[in-house]
């Protein structure tokens, strides 16, 4: 019975954080973008980082649950790799947006494995 509840918390968990996260990370941009005066990125730019943010949810919660926090790194290596020309265009709003959700979804991951006792 132990192992459903913790597999029950472990999804919700997952679907809680998919569905706010980028609402969160919009906020805070946001925020920012009316402090600055200007539009910080444009309707493509947040469809893609939209995409890309859950995938990067997904992958950092998995690694914070099995403990391998130092393979974090690698996700962060390579979307700063990968977008490496949208970051010169506009780096606030990349770089903001990557530091955000990665403290999000830490701080989710490590909230889930406290409820299930890891």
């Amino acid at each position: 019975m132990s192992i459903i509840i913790d597999l029950i918390i472990v999804i919700l968990g997952y679907l809680i954080l998919l569905s706010t996260s980028g609402l969160i990370v919009k906020f805070i941009l946001r925020r920012v973008e009316h402090e600055k005066g200007q539009e910080i990125a444009s309707k493509a730019e947040l469809d893609t980082g939209f995409i890309i943010g859950k995938c990067e949810n997904i992958l950092i919660v998995s690694l914070v649950l099995v403990n391998a926090y130092t393979a974090l790194a690698l996700i962060f290596t390579a979307k700063t790799i990968i977008r490496a020309e949208d970051i010169k265009k506009n780096s606030l709003y990349y770089l903001a947006g990557t530091m955000i959700n990665v403290t999000y979804s830490i701080i989710f991951g490590i909230i889930i494995k406290t409820l299930i006792g890891l």
